[in-house]
């Protein structure tokens, strides 16, 4: 539940519902913004509709692909609970490089990822960065949303599915007051927003009010009992 990317993935299929299929055979693809497109265009293959690419929703999607959660998400989170999961994080991808030597190549990019991740926290820079880069973006956004009820238009589209999650994550940190509420616009697209029954399956069932202890102590007592066991 606390996966950026897969909320964003999850929001898109929630608003694709129509679909009776998910199916992509041996394709993989790992990027939420690529998966959301394919979903996207998936959607408009079976419907029968041909429709042209729409540039400015291509181009808030980029937009909001360019804003890396991670650091901002972690140097919010409490450090002891951030080093447990690191830690957990390293033991998972040293484990999934045993189970699957073919793939141990892409697990030591992940691991090393995680390890110059853990350096870049100790730079207060890093912190202001991503701050900045955020402020920037929901700026952009505030100026969008005077002229459009929607990202990029009137009409819900795959950017709305890659920015709701953000705006989750802000709320989750406890930090809406200084993101959302302070920008007229943004507060009001996020009031529309959770009201969407993809935002209910996604996000709200597992985060609204009480629900966001439930998440955390279910998330915490996995870890634990997985750290236990040491099954990685």
């Amino acid at each position: 539940p606390y996966s950026l990317d897969s909320q964003k993935v999850r929001i898109a299929l929630e608003e694709k519902a129509k679909l009776p299929v998910f199916q992509n055979g041996a394709h993989v693809i790992f990027r939420a913004i690529d998966i959301i497109q394919y979903i996207d265009r998936l959607a408009v293959h079976l419907s029968g509709e041909i429709q042209p690419v729409n540039t400015e929703v291509l181009q808030w999607m980029q937009k909001v692909d360019g804003w890396n959660p991670k650091m901002f998400t972690l140097t919010h989170t409490p450090l002891k609970c951030r080093a447990f999961v690191s830690k957990f994080i390293r033991r998972v991808l040293i484990a999934r490089m045993a189970e699957a030597p073919d793939l141990a190549s892409m697990y030591h990019v992940k691991l090393r990822d995680g390890y110059e991740t853990e350096d870049r926290l100790k730079d207060p820079e890093t912190m202001r960065q991503s701050e900045e880069e955020l402020s920037k973006l929901l700026d952009d956004v505030e100026a969008q949303l005077n002229k459009t009820k929607y990202l990029a238009g009137d009409e819900f589209s795959p950017a709305d599915s890659m920015f709701i999650p953000i705006l989750a994550r802000i709320a989750l940190l406890d930090l809406h007051e200084e993101y959302i509420s302070s920008r007229p616009r943004v507060l009001e697209y996020h009031t529309l927003v959770k009201q969407r029954p993809s935002y209910k399956v996604v996000i709200g069932k597992y985060f609204n009010g009480w629900k966001k202890y439930h998440t955390l102590f279910r998330t915490s007592f996995f870890l634990c009992v997985r750290t236990l066991f040491r099954k990685y």
